[in-house]
């Protein structure tokens, strides 16, 4: 009995040095945002994604061939698609567009935020909306940061789009065969166009929908917009962006699918000049902009306002108690 007693004090030490180095409840908590900011995120983007997949797939097919682009035939080739293999058809490439956008959106948002946080401490506006340059900064950052983790499932996304279900089955199925048939560096085809147009994508984008936010509260006196104000927001923002950066989605598209469309496109300067002297600069680099100024609007207006609306309402629940333990 005394011996038995002597082990259990023995043991009593261990037990508590193991209790001393659990994480404080501060550290915890400070990765709360992230956690919401990464979760809202990955909503935002699957749900705006899903919603324009179908004129997604059809940008892409236009931009990664040499056939003319106008919205009558982008609406007849949704159509004959839509005879030929069926209402689903329509967002084939859509399970890897998830795989890729729900991590993108979740790391770009969550990203975006401590980019703001940090920019806000450095530049002395520590909770206040920041000044235009940092603004600018944060986005192009946070766009980046996405980007560079993300990028192979874009390659992949891209490859399914333009190619027949026989050739790609699942997503699984691109990655082994682009390793095997055109090497691993091939993953990252077309990565750097995709960098230099994310900077000006992203920081555009954000700069433009928190500023048009911050004009808002400052003429309105209202901390926060209405949706669909949000949504408005969200398309101006998109619009602009994506207008600015679009002749590198082009080079980007054309370098990631040359594997299975023939082509020999290599860098971006060499892409560039063989696009315009094929097809021109308009109607080369700009293919398909008009699609992307109906399909962009709506995405980025969609999901800036989920994203808004879904950390706000987690927020609310934080702060009603159902995330204190």
């Amino acid at each position: 009995m005394a011996h038995r007693m002597h082990d259990q004090q023995n043991r009593l030490p261990v037990a508590q040095a193991t209790v001393l180095d659990l994480p404080p409840p501060s550290q915890a908590k400070d990765l709360r945002p992230a956690l919401q900011s990464l979760v809202c995120g990955a909503f935002a983007g699957a749900v705006a994604k899903t919603v324009i997949a179908p004129l997604d797939r059809t940008k892409i097919i236009f931009q990664v061939s040499s056939n003319r682009f106008s919205a009558k035939e982008a609406f007849r080739l949704i159509y004959c698609t839509y005879m030929k293999d069926g209402l689903l058809s329509l967002w084939r490439g859509n399970s890897a567009t998830m795989v890729r956008v729900m991590p993108y959106a979740a790391i770009q948002f969550c990203s975006h935020e401590r980019y703001k946080k940090r920019l806000g401490s450095y530049y002395g506006y520590q909770g206040k909306a920041l000044p235009p340059f940092p603004r600018f900064l944060a986005g192009s950052l946070a766009g980046t940061t996405a980007a560079m983790l993300t990028y192979p499932l874009d390659m992949v996304r891209a490859r399914m789009a333009v190619t027949a279900r026989e050739m790609y089955s699942n997503i699984v199925h691109v990655f082994v065969r682009i390793s095997r048939d055109e090497g691993v560096k091939t993953l990252y085809r077309g990565f750097t166009p995709t960098i230099l147009g994310v900077i000006p994508y992203a920081g555009i984008t954000f700069f433009t929908y928190e500023t048009l936010k911050k004009l808002h509260t400052e003429k309105t006196k209202r901390p926060q917009p209405y949706p669909h104000e949000r949504l408005a927001f969200g398309a101006c923002a998109g619009l602009i962006g994506q207008s600015a950066s679009y002749p590198l989605d082009v080079v980007r598209r054309r370098m990631q699918t040359a594997g299975v469309t023939g082509s020999s496109y290599r860098t971006i300067l060499g892409t560039m000049r063989e696009i315009v002297t094929g097809e021109g600069v308009i109607c080369g680099l700009y293919k398909g902009l008009s699609m992307n100024w109906l399909k962009g609007p709506i995405a980025v207006g969609i999901s800036f306002t989920t994203f808004d609306i879904t950390h706000s309402f987690l927020l609310k629940l934080h702060q009603m108690g159902y995330f204190t333990h």
